[in-house]
């Protein structure tokens, strides 16, 4: 019987993981940016918007609203953010915890 090697990763967490990895605040960022996507295409489909309402609301082009809700595209600006959310009637809050 061949004894067996002890993982040095068995009881840590995922966050310790990706931290090990080098990519828990890219992860992190990435993750909040299509929550908050994901957020704002809910509450559009709630309260019936188009996008291309949406874009007027926001006062942008169409297309950089796509690059908001597109979950690959992770360079978004708070700003635009804060006007998507007060577009469709809601706020923006951002804390440090």
């Amino acid at each position: 019987m061949s004894k067996k090697t002890k993982n040095p990763h068995i009881g840590s967490s995922f966050d310790d993981f990706l931290d090990e990895q080098g990519i828990l605040e890219e992860c992190e960022h990435q993750a909040l940016k299509e929550i908050l996507a994901d957020q704002v295409r809910r509450a559009m489909e709630d309260k019936n918007i188009s996008k291309t309402e949406m874009a007027k609301k926001m006062h942008t082009s169409r297309r950089q609203l796509d690059r908001l809700l597109d979950r690959s595209v992770s360079n978004v600006t708070l700003a635009t953010m804060s006007k998507a959310a007060r577009a469709v009637g809601r706020e923006l809050h951002i804390a440090l915890v």
